[in-house]
């Protein structure tokens, strides 16, 4: 073999190895559009995954609403539903910073006008945290404040009562200025008052898709779920929230620190720790904090992943009928980084 031979095949060599590993390297993309294009039931929203704050792979896939065919972006603005919650603690995380709430105190001291006798017994914490027993306002409790975890509806609506007793603002007021701050300018508060550019909710069954009842927020749930954002301002969020930005270190380790266990299918199938509007997963592959939400035609995952700097944010306007599908697409999306070399290098 002469020299110019020689020399050919080591610089095809050379150009080989890295074209090869940057093939294994986008695996996942491949997957996850796979995943996307021949999901059942059939996936109609936005992904988008980021590492070290900066976007690696999104997608947005069918329409902001079936009739007109309005195609989804990566702006589009999704009901997150329960996700709101995060954001809820934050806001009482900045008032506990503030020294206007104690997170151990009970609820009456903000609340004066609290009829209902587990107003002395209620802590905020316990609101937070899902442990507070609450079913129905009118209702005797589940069980002793603190003692178990219901997941519901009823906690985070007063504490945005909490908040707006302290703070002497509207929880709307609250809320916006903090996204003003973060410049999350496509994030706002539901309400049916205002001129929004929401996607279109709706219900499937069998990949045919109905409209959701028109099931309007009203500003008491406001706290608990009723947020608008996108995908790309819930990236803005998590690189806010968990890099020291909006929480001092002290009380962002209070949200991501739990004393209650619940469990959730997406999470797997043993109980996981629930911190304020966060749950806390260790049992998995990769430690990590998450949400869900669904409701009103809408399904939302967000997920961080501390260890690699990893975001995946999932928001789809369809929500299955069959419970069994709930979260369907997102969950082979999450097994797929599982197994990938992003959330394993740093």
């Amino acid at each position: 073999m002469n020299l110019i031979s020689k020399f050919f095949l080591l610089s095809l060599f050379i150009f080989t190895i890295p074209n090869s590993s940057a093939q294994k390297k986008n695996n996942y993309q491949k997957s996850i559009d796979s995943i996307i294009q021949d999901a059942n039931p059939q996936f109609n929203g936005v992904v988008l995954i980021a590492k070290n704050g900066k976007t690696v792979y999104s997608k947005a896939k069918g329409f902001a609403n079936f009739e007109t065919k309005k195609p989804l972006n990566l702006d589009s603005q999704f009901e997150i539903m329960s996700i709101t919650r995060q954001i809820t603690a934050s806001l009482v995380l900045q008032e506990v910073e503030k020294g206007t709430i104690d997170l151990h105190t009970p609820i009456k001291k903000y609340l004066p006008n609290l009829k209902q006798p587990w107003a002395d017994t209620i802590t905020v914490h316990q609101l937070l945290n899902h442990s507070h027993g609450i079913t129905d306002l009118q209702k005797p409790l589940l069980f002793k404040p603190g003692s178990d975890f219901k997941y519901g509806n009823e906690g985070y609506p007063i504490l945005g009562q909490i908040l707006e007793a302290v703070s002497q603002k509207s929880y709307s007021e609250l809320a916006n200025n903090l996204f003003k701050k973060l410049k999350m300018n496509h994030t706002f508060c539901y309400s049916k008052d205002l001129d929004q550019n929401l996607v279109t909710g709706y219900m499937s069954k069998n990949n045919n898709f109905d409209k959701a009842e028109n099931n309007l927020i009203s500003p008491y749930k406001v706290p608990s779920g009723g947020l608008v954002s996108t995908v790309n301002d819930l990236l803005i969020w998590n690189n806010n929230l968990h890099k020291g930005k909006i929480l001092k270190p002290e009380l962002y380790q209070l949200m991501i620190s739990y004393t209650i266990k619940n469990q959730h299918n997406f999470f797997g199938k043993e109980k996981e720790g629930y911190g304020y509007g966060l749950r806390i997963i260790e049992k998995e592959p990769v430690k990590y904090f998450g949400h869900t939400g669904l409701g009103n035609g809408f399904s939302a995952v967000n997920l961080y992943f501390p260890k690699s700097d990893v975001s995946l944010i999932v928001l789809e306007n369809q929500m299955p009928e069959d419970s069994n599908l709930f979260y369907a697409t997102e969950f082979k999306i999450k097994n797929i980084l599982f197994k990938s070399d992003l959330l394993n290098k740093k």
